[in-house]
């Protein structure tokens, strides 16, 4: 069972973003605050569920949070900005989002940039440790494979309807074959540099 909360007198967010290591599309993060006595016997990191587990989870996130919101930072912006750094953006806007001010944060991972005034602890696999930040892990995932399924009907070669924009053998098999979208991030190795050696 996941932690409920880190401190019990604060109201947490917990914070995390799905799509960092994509090929193609936006980056997405998620803010959620719940509430202090949430429990779930199925919510945990959004890599260890199912497809089916995470939509179920999705609506039940959103009538049980005191407030959640999703944000996106997309291609163009990633290859200015570099992908940690939307990432984080991405995290910031999501809990700029938020319609209750959060006092503290729980983000996933090792690296971010404070935001505001607001102290944060990042916590190494913390979609697997905290509700909330699992949560937000669930949240960012449905939403942003939502968005890739939608822009698969614009691009339907790629495949992004069931690799979200990953890179899958099929995905760069693609990319060789029809070339780059303006979904695709420049700044990221979308070709397999690799040389074939021959004896």
């Amino acid at each position: 069972m996941l932690k409920s909360y880190l401190y019990h007198n604060l109201i947490e967010a917990g914070c995390d973003e799905a799509g960092r290591g994509c090929l193609a599309g936006p980056v997405a993060a998620a803010a959620v605050i719940l509430p202090k006595n949430f429990k779930h016997p199925v919510l945990n990191d959004s890599k260890k569920l199912t497809a089916k587990q995470r939509y179920s989870l999705k609506e039940e996130i959103m009538n049980s949070a005191i407030a959640w919101h999703v944000a996106f930072v997309d291609n163009n912006e990633i290859d200015k900005i570099n992908i940690l750094r939307a990432s984080i953006k991405a995290m910031h806007l999501a809990i700029e989002g938020l319609s209750k001010k959060p006092q503290f944060l729980l983000i996933d991972g090792n690296k971010f940039f404070s935001y505001k005034e607001i102290k944060h602890k990042t916590i190494v696999k913390g979609d697997s440790l905290y509700f909330s930040i699992a949560a937000a892990s669930v949240l960012a995932k449905t939403f942003r494979d939502e968005f890739m399924e939608k822009i698969h009907n614009e691009y339907p070669d790629y495949g992004w309807n069931k690799n979200k924009g990953y890179a899958t053998l099929f995905h760069r098999d693609a990319i060789k074959k029809h070339g780059i979208t303006p979904y695709h991030r420049k700044s990221f190795s979308l070709y397999e540099t690799q040389l074939s050696i021959d004896f």
